[in-house]
C-alpha cells in the first residue's frame, strides 16, 4: 500500500514542477523591482570580484547556465543570501557555482534511487521502494545541505587567518605613520608588505579606490563588507574619524592590534585546552576497552560456572 502512495506523491509533485517550469508565474512588481536591484548589485560586486579577486574560481559550460538561473531564480524571490554570499568572497568562488553544486548533487542521489532498488532486489530484500526511496531521499538532504557546511568552515578558516595579517597590517600602518607618513601613504605601504592572499586583497583594494576615487578607508570598509571581516568595517570608522590627526591614529591601530593580538592568541590558548580534552577522552576510552578486554575471559568463566 505504501509503495503505491509514494509512487503516487513523487509522480504528482513531479508533474507540479513541470507546470510550474513550462507556465511560470508572472511576477509581482515587488518581485520585478527586488530583481533589478539584484541584477544591478550583481553587476557591481562581479565588476569588484574582477578587480580585487582575478583568482576567483571560473564556472563554465552546462553548470554555468544552471548556476546563473537558480542566481535569477533567488533574485526574483528576493532571496539574498547574505551571509553565503560572503563567504564565497572570502573563498573566492563564485554564488553561481554553489547554487548549481546545491542542486546538483541532491539531483545526483535521486538519480541512483533505481541503483539502490537493484541493489536491494540482488540482496533479496524484495522489490519494495520504501527503502530506496527513503534512502535517496535521506541522501538528497544530505547532499544539499552538504556545500554550505562545507563552505562554512572554509569561510571560518580563511577568516581567521584573515584577521592574523590585519593585526600584522596594523602595526605596520602605526610603523609607517610614525614614519611621517600620511594615512594614505601608510596604508599603502604597509599593503605592499608580504606576498598572501590575504595581504593581496588589502593591496587591491586600496589601488582600487585610487582609480575609483575613494578614500582609503572607504576601500577597506567596503572590502570588510564585502568578506564580512568585522576588524575591517571598525579600521574603516575609525580612520574616518581621526584621519587628519597622526598621533591619534598611530596610537588607535596600536591598540587595535594588541587588542586583536590578545584576542587570537585567546582563541589558540582555547583550542589547545579542547584538544587537550579530546586527547584526554581518548586515552581513556583506550584504557577501558584495554580493561574490558583482559577481564572478559574472566568474568565469562565465572559466568559459566
Amino acid at each position: 500500500m505504501n509503495a503505491p502512495l509514494l509512487a503516487g506523491a513523487a509522480f504528482g509533485v513531479g508533474l507540479f514542477l513541470l507546470l510550474r517550469a513550462l507556465f511560470p508565474p508572472r511576477p509581482g512588481l515587488a518581485a520585478s523591482l527586488a530583481a533589478f536591484d539584484a541584477a544591478a548589485r550583481r553587476r557591481d560586486e562581479d565588476a569588484r570580484a574582477r578587480r580585487s579577486s582575478p583568482t576567483r574560481e571560473k564556472v563554465g559550460g552546462l553548470r554555468s547556465q544552471l548556476g546563473r538561473r537558480l542566481a535569477r531564480l533567488y533574485e526574483e524571490r528576493g532571496w539574498e543570501q547574505r551571509s553565503v554570499r560572503a563567504d564565497l568572497a572570502i573563498v573566492e568562488k563564485s554564488i553561481e557555482g554553489f547554487l548549481a553544486t546545491k542542486f546538483l548533487l541532491p539531483a545526483a542521489a535521486l538519480v541512483f534511487i533505481p541503483v539502490l532498488v537493484g541493489y536491494f532486489a540482488l540482496l533479496g530484500m524484495g522489490s519494495s521502494l520504501t527503502v530506496p526511496l527513503w534512502l535517496g531521499v535521506l541522501f538528497a538532504a544530505l547532499f544539499f545541505f552538504l556545500p554550505d557546511l562545507q563552505l562554512r568552515q572554509e569561510a571560518a578558516q580563511r577568516r581567521r587567518d584573515f584577521r592574523y595579517v590585519v593585526g600584522a597590517f596594523l602595526d605596520l600602518v602605526a610603523m609607517n605613520l610614525a614614519g611621517g607618513r600620511g594615512v594614505p601613504e601608510a596604508l599603502m605601504t604597509a599593503s605592499q608588505v608580504g606576498e598572501g592572499w590575504a595581504i593581496g586583497r588589502i593591496r587591491d583594494a586600496l589601488a582600487n579606490a585610487r582609480i575609483t576615487g575613494q578614500t582609503p578607508w572607504q576601500a577597506l570598509g567596503n572590502l570588510g563588507d564585502e568578506i564580512d571581516i568585522a576588524e575591517l568595517r571598525d579600521l574603516s570608522a575609525a580612520l574616518g574619524l581621526v584621519a587628519d590627526d597622526g598621533a591619534k591614529v598611530r596610537q588607535s591601530l596600536s591598540a587595535r592590534a594588541a587588542s586583536m593580538r590578545s584576542r587570537q592568541l585567546s582563541e589558540v590558548e582555547g583550542k589547545a585546552g579542547e584538544r587537550s580534552q579530546s586527547m584526554l577522552v581518548a586515552q581513556l576510552l583506550l584504557c577501558t576497552g584495554f580493561l574490558v578486554f583482559l577481564a572478559f575471559p574472566a568474568v565469562m568463566r565465572v559466568l559459566a560456572a
